[in-house]
């Protein structure tokens, strides 16, 4: 008890970056870099190859719900995957096979003009690649690094950071090369990313979940993420957020934004949006809240500025600087829950749990970004955008409501 006490103390008097920047971290922090650069690049990518192709507007809407579609339907089971053959076996060969489909990809566009059923195939193999992918990085930060929150917060901030600066280079290398160029180190940051994954040395990994069939560990999946009334209340609170609040706001964001301050200002803003992010992860190093979702909601208020700034037709600079701050907490809030997932539920099933969070974030997004457009069209773009903040504030202070949320405490890794 007495050693048990001193490596405690020790623990906490280590310096934090030495508790997060060990060797296995910076391994992982490097495969989701590069991998994060090139998810930043594709869809621009994609969309100006379509586009070149031939096949309009339709064809960049098929094309990239052919990749979003698998990725919601199949991600619960890529939770029982990872539980069952581990972790990093599944993200590795997710990561192989996202290699083998971006160089295809690459080859077809160096070549000639790729069939759009061609692309869409490819988009949807990519789809179900991330669904077997996702659920694993749950479970992996806790095997790697002793601060936790520390570890999320500067993942976040580099994965922003690579979405930020993403879409330029791809504008760049379509514009001096070819699409096909963006693949292919789109598939180079793959394969460096599953490198990494490989020469990963883990601690505590948790026994893999291979007794009872598949429809069993979805079951138990299931009771686990349904007996935590904070984990189901958020992601509740975040289906209705995701019709009413995230689905509309970035295309009838860029509509109305473009249509006043054209593409250059919309780039302007979206530029402020992904430099809060960053700024949040960066607070989010710091700040360790005893009630880590609390403090994540309080956040949260300041997503509001997003939409209501773009329904109010502010000025750009006063638009960019709401921008700025919706970023930030939206950026912390992610930090406090990821952490709280990571943290707080055992490792044997966090990757279904997780996997489980993740499917009902997701599936509701796609459902406003089809509505946005018929209900404005009846009652006005900035109309939908002004409910859209009334939700969005309403949201948070339902958050802060339910005991569940508002009292979860901090706590190290489950052991």
């Amino acid at each position: 008890m007495v050693e048990a006490a001193q490596a405690t103390e020790q623990a906490r008097d280590r310096p934090a970056g030495r508790a997060v920047w060990t060797r296995d971290f910076r391994l992982f922090f490097t495969a989701r870099s590069v991998s994060m650069l090139g998810t930043g690049m594709v869809p621009v990518a994609m969309s100006l190859g379509v586009l070149q192709a031939g096949y309009g507007a339709s064809g960049v809407g098929f094309t990239l719900a052919a990749s979003i579609t698998p990725m919601a339907l199949l991600v619960l089971f890529g939770g029982v995957f990872a539980d069952r053959f581990t972790p990093r076996r599944m993200m590795v060969g997710a990561d192989l096979v996202r290699v083998v489909a971006q160089t295809i990809t690459a080859v077809l566009f160096l070549t000639g003009s790729p069939a759009l059923w061609q692309l869409m195939v490819i988009s949807a193999v990519n789809g179900t690649a991330a669904a077997m992918f996702q659920p694993g990085l749950a479970s992996l930060v806790p095997q790697i690094a002793a601060d936790v929150q520390r570890a999320v917060a500067t993942q976040r901030t580099s994965e922003s950071l690579m979405l930020l600066i993403g879409p330029s280079i791809a504008g760049l290398l379509v514009a001096f090369a070819d699409v096909g160029v963006v693949f292919l180190i789109d598939a180079s940051g793959f394969g460096v990313s599953a490198l990494c994954l490989m020469l990963l040395r883990l601690r505590g990994r948790p026994p893999a979940a291979v007794e009872g069939s598949m429809w069993a560990n979805l079951k138990e999946g299931w009771r686990e993420f349904r007996s935590r009334t904070w984990m189901w209340g958020v992601i509740l609170i975040w289906a209705v957020m995701g019709i009413t609040v995230f689905g509309p706001v970035l295309p009838l964001g860029a509509t109305l934004i473009s249509a006043s301050h054209h593409a250059t200002g919309y780039g302007f803003v979206t530029s402020a949006f992904g430099a809060g992010t960053i700024l949040g992860g960066l607070v989010a190093m710091r700040v360790k809240p005893y009630r880590p979702l609390a403090a994540g909601a309080t956040a949260m208020f300041l997503f509001t500025l997003q939409p209501l700034s773009i329904a109010l037709g502010l000025p750009l600079a006063v638009m960019a600087a709401c921008h700025l701050l919706a970023g930030t907490g939206y950026a912390f809030w992610g930090v406090m829950w990821m952490t709280s997932v990571q943290t707080q539920v055992a490792p044997e099933v966090l990757n279904r749990v997780h996997a489980y969070e993740v499917a009902g974030s997701v599936m509701a997004i796609p459902i406003g970004q089809a509505l946005c457009g018929p209900v404005a069209s009846l009652v006005g773009a900035k109309e939908v955008l002004t409910v859209s903040s009334v939700v969005a504030v309403a949201g948070c202070a339902v958050m802060l409501s339910v005991p569940a949320i508002r009292r979860l405490r901090r706590v190290s890794p489950t052991p």
